[in-house]
């Protein structure tokens, strides 16, 4: 297979998803998707700084970040009134090259404090409602049959199948290509330990079945791409940490063409309620593995990113002024990350509705301007091919002449 270095060593006879990715690879270079969880709420603020916001420095005596000021230790300017945190220089050639766009005061219209709640509602896509079934992403795929589909169509790199992957067409969960124990859904019943053969002869879902010897034959693909050393390319360096490994295994997924259309990753450790740090500390540190590993994918990648587009989420933001332990609490907006070939980049996105305590939503929160289904939904529908959002995301009011043209359609 090009591109990937995937030897078919061992096989006698070639799988036949492989056989129908072949005979599709003729076809134009298809487009990826790569979601990523920042779960915990990340703090918006200080890791894309409204240093141009006078409010921000009174309400955060002892975790500000210092305006730009050319130091190693102050925020980096994006645009005159925003900067990233220092810990996310690896991203600022790229909003530079315009091909980093933000989009701030972002989130979920939900009043939910719950992180429980809050990420159910985001990866469902429906805030406020508890009773859909399926996540958003499974629905824009459900809507996009794909006939030369192959068991890598929709993967997630963790032990557990994510709220926004289930639903009627089949995902994989895959803690690491290098040890192959891939995960059955929550659906699953009994012990959910001998990996892909358990998955099918035991699953509850349907939908599921009929799949199974085929994806047994791509757990036999990736044996055979565990033997192999994998070199990530361009002189990328990819963090030591989980997300950096993830993010890595993503990119060779993407570069061996075995057909992924989109792709899933989380990170914690967001939540800090007491000593956050400023510059330094709890939230530089997860900051600098957050940003080295995505500069690391989109070096990675190299030219494939043309093809790839990769956005991130958390279920809600910070409090707006710290608290008396350093730290800050659950809050609402927050500022969301879109990055690859087809982002209009060098921009931060959204409407700053400031500070002020009148502005501030029930007086204590940065306020949403951008629901983060507009985000989404035209991530999907200019990046991946056309799709039915009312479909995608059930409830909300799409509104095409309100876009933000975040994506070139």
């Amino acid at each position: 297979m090009k591109g990937g270095g995937v030897a078919m060593l061992g096989f006698n006879a070639m799988p036949s998803f492989l056989t129908r990715a072949l005979q599709a690879a003729v076809a134009p270079s298809p487009k990826v998707l790569v979601v990523i969880f920042q779960r915990g709420a990340m703090d918006g603020l200080n890791a894309v700084v409204p240093y141009g916001e006078r409010n921000y420095y009174g309400m955060r005596p002892s975790i500000a970040i210092p305006a730009p000021n050319g130091g190693k230790g102050a925020a980096l300017d994006l645009d005159g009134f925003f900067g990233l945190h220092p810990s996310l220089e690896p991203l600022l050639p790229l909003f530079q090259e315009k091909q980093l766009a933000i989009v701030h005061a972002a989130g979920s219209p939900d009043n939910s404090r719950s992180h429980f709640d809050a990420q159910d509602y985001m990866e469902s896509g429906t805030p406020g409602v508890k009773s859909t079934e399926d996540g958003w992403l499974n629905r824009y795929l459900q809507k996009q049959p794909e006939e030369n589909a192959t068991p890598f169509r929709a993967v997630s790199m963790g032990p557990q199948m994510p709220r926004t992957l289930r639903g009627s067409v089949p995902a994989l969960a895959i803690p690491d290509i290098r040890q192959f124990q891939v995960l059955a859904p929550v659906a699953v019943s009994g012990a959910m330990s001998n990996g892909f053969e358990a998955l099918y002869a035991q699953t509850v879902d349907q939908a599921l079945h009929g799949t199974g010897q085929e994806t047994f034959e791509a757990v036999e693909m990736l044996k055979k791409v565990r033997e192999q050393l994998y070199i990530p390319e361009n002189g990328a360096a990819y963090p030591n940490g989980k997300f950096g490994k993830a993010l890595q295994q993503v990119a060779q997924l993407i570069k061996a063409d075995i057909g992924v259309e989109v792709a899933f990753v989380d990170i914690g450790g967001w939540d800090h309620h007491v000593n956050e740090g400023g510059v330094q500390g709890q939230l530089g540190n997860v900051l600098r593995e957050f940003g080295g590993s995505l500069a690391a994918f989109h070096k990675d990648l190299g030219a494939k990113m043309a093809d790839v587009t990769v956005v991130t989420m958390s279920e809600f933001g910070r409090t707006a002024a710290e608290n008396g332990n350093r730290g800050t609490d659950h809050g609402h907006a927050n500022c969301m990350f879109a990055f690859g070939g087809d982002v209009r980049g060098g921009r931060v996105y959204g409407r700053w509705p400031g500070l002020d305590r009148a502005h501030l939503y029930e007086g204590r929160d940065l306020a949403v301007t951008t629901d983060f289904r507009a985000v989404l939904g035209e991530v999907v529908t200019h990046h991946l091919g056309p799709a039915d959002l009312s479909y995608v995301f059930p409830g909300f009011p799409s509104n095409p002449n309100q876009a933000l043209g975040l994506i070139r359609a």
